[in-house]
C-alpha cells in the first residue's frame, strides 16, 4: 500500500518496518466510516483506535489492479477509478442499473456516459444492503439524476433484483452473462457482430439453470448462445462454491463410476439428483480440477482454488493440453486422473488444463467465423488463461478484447445492464 493521505505519511514515518493495512470492516460488511460506528463494530477486532475529526463523505475501498496482456486490468473498481464514466456508443435513456448480488456496484446512464459507483461488495448482510441503497442515493444526487427505468439481473433472489422490483420504476431484466459480455464490449467500444465469451462461477441462465461457461454470437439486437460447457450437477448447491470437492465428486461419479466417490451420502445425493442443481460453470470446473489435482479441496474465500491452480503453473511454458471436445469435460477428467495417478508434476497438470480451455475458445471462434472476440466474467481475472487465449486467437487473425477499467467479475455487471437496457 502506498500512503495517500497526510495521516498515512505521518504514521509510516514513525514505523521503521512494513505495515500491513486492511480496511476497517468485518467480513462481508461495508467499511465503517465514522468514529462511533468503528468503535462499536470493530471493538472485538482492533486493539487500539486512532480517531479524528475529519468526516468521511462516503466509503471507498482501495482499488485492486492486475497486469494482464501487458496492461492494467481492474479487479475491484473503487478509489482512483470510480465514478469515472465509460462512454457508450449511443445515447442511452436515463436508466439506473443495480448490478449483481456479489461484488456489487451500481451505475447510471447519463446521455452517452455510464457512471459506475465505487465497489459496494456482496449484498449478504443488512449492513451491505444499506450501503447499496446509500450508493444509489449518493450517485443519483451527485449527478442530479432521476432514473426513468431500472435494470437488474434475472436472478429472483438477488438483493439488487428485489430492490429493483420494489422501486416502482419500469423494469428491464438482463441475463447475467449477456451483461458481462456487453460490459466488456462497451468498455472497448466494440460494435457487433462479435463472439462473446462469458465464464464465471455462477449466473442465472435463461433456462433456469446455473450458467457460467457460455459463448454468444452477438449481432445488433440479438444474443444467441451457440456453445457452453457440458452441464453437470453440483451436490449441495451453493456449498459447492466453497467446497470444490463437491463438484469434483460429481465429475468423478460421471467419469469413473460411483466407486470413485467414497462418501455414501454424496453418492446417494448424486445418484438421486437431490439438492444438486445443473450448471455449465467454468468456475466450478476450476474448483473440481483443483480438488482432483490435490491443490485445494475447498476455498476459504471466493476463487481461492482457481487462483492456486493458476499459480501452480509456476512459469511452465508448454503447449500440451487435455482434451475438451466441444466443452465436454469427461475426456479431460479421465486424462487428469491418469496424470494424478502417474505422479505428473502439478505445474504440468495445471498448464494442460488452462491450455485446454484456451484451445476450446479458439475452436468455437473458428467455427463461428467471427473475428472480434470479447472475453468477460470472473474466470478471465486469470492472467494465464486470458493471455494464452488471446495469443492463440490473435495468431489466427482475431481481434481480442478484455477488460481494463471495469472489472471482468460481477463488479462490471451494472455497465452491461445499463447498455443493454438502453436498447
Amino acid at each position: 500500500m502506498l500512503p495517500y493521505s497526510p495521516l498515512h505519511h505521518l504514521l509510516m514515518r514513525e514505523f521503521p518496518f512494513p505495515i500491513v493495512a486492511t480496511s476497517g470492516n468485518r467480513s462481508d460488511e461495508p467499511i465503517a466510516i465514522d468514529n462511533d460506528e468503528a468503535l462499536q463494530r470493530l471493538s472485538g477486532i482492533a486493539d487500539l483506535f486512532l480517531l479524528h475529526d475529519r468526516p468521511i463523505a462516503r466509503p471507498c475501498d482501495d482499488s485492486v489492479v492486475r497486469v494482464t496482456r501487458g496492461r492494467e486490468s481492474v479487479l475491484r473498481r473503487a478509489r482512483g477509478y470510480a465514478p469515472l464514466p465509460v462512454r457508450a456508443a449511443r445515447e442511452l435513456p436515463p436508466v439506473l442499473a443495480v448490478g449483481a448480488h456479489l461484488k456489487n456496484a451500481v451505475a447510471i446512464a447519463v446521455g452517452r456516459q455510464v457512471f459506475l459507483s465505487q465497489h459496494v461488495g456482496d449484498l449478504d448482510t443488512l449492513e451491505s444492503r444499506a450501503a447499496f441503497e446509500r450508493a444509489i442515493t449518493d450517485l443519483c444526487r451527485l449527478y442530479r439524476f432521476q432514473p426513468e427505468m431500472v435494470a437488474c439481473d434475472l436472478h429472483p433472489d438477488y438483493a439488487s433484483t428485489r430492490w429493483a422490483l420494489a422501486s416502482g420504476l419500469p423494469l428491464v431484466k438482463v441475463q447475467h452473462h449477456h451483461a458481462h459480455v456487453a460490459a466488456c464490449a462497451a468498455e472497448n467500444d466494440v460494435a457487433a457482430p462479435y463472439l462473446g465469451v462469458a465464464w464465471d462461477g455462477t449466473g442465472y441462465g435463461l433456462d433456469g439453470t446455473i450458467w457460467g461457461g457460455e459463448f454468444f454470437y452477438v449481432e445488433p439486437g440479438r444474443f444467441e448462445r451457440i456453445a457452453h460447457l457440458r452441464p453437470f450437477r453440483l451436490p449441495g448447491g451453493e456449498a459447492a462454491s466453497r467446497e470444490g470437492w463437491r463438484a469434483a465428486a460429481r465429475l468423478l461419479f460421471e467419469t469413473a463410476g460411483p466407486g470413485a466417490v467414497p462418501d455414501p451420502r454424496i453418492r446417494r445425493m448424486l445418484d438421486r439428483g437431490l439438492n444438486a442443481p445443473l450448471t455449465t460453470s467454468v468456475g466450478r470446473l476450476f474448483d473440481a480440477v483443483s480438488s482432483i489435482a490435490g491443490i485445494a479441496r475447498q476455498s476459504r474465500f471466493e476463487g481461492q482454488a482457481a487462483m492456486l491452480l493458476e499459480r501452480a503453473i509456476d512459469g511452465l511454458d508448454t503447449a500440451e493440453c487435455y482434451p475438451l471436445p466441444d466443452g465436454d469435460w469427461a475426456p479431460l477428467i479421465a486424462a487428469l486422473r491418469l496424470d494424478v495417478a502417474a505422479g505428473v508434476p502439478t505445474s504440468l497438470i495445471a498448464a494442460r488444463f488452462h491450455n485446454a480451455l484456451a484451445n476450446w475458445i479458439l475452436a468455437v471462434a473458428q467455427r463461428s467465423g467471427l473475428r472480434q472476440i470479447v472475453l468477460s466474467g470472473g474466470v478471465f481475472q486469470n492472467s494465464y488463461l486470458a493471455e494464452r487465449a488471446a495469443a492463440l486467437l490473435e495468431q489466427r487473425g482475431c481481434r481480442v478484447y478484455t477488460h481494463q477499467r471495469v472489472p471482468p467479475n460481477d463488479g462490471g455487471i451494472a455497465l452491461g445492464q445499463a447498455v443493454l437496457a438502453g436498447g
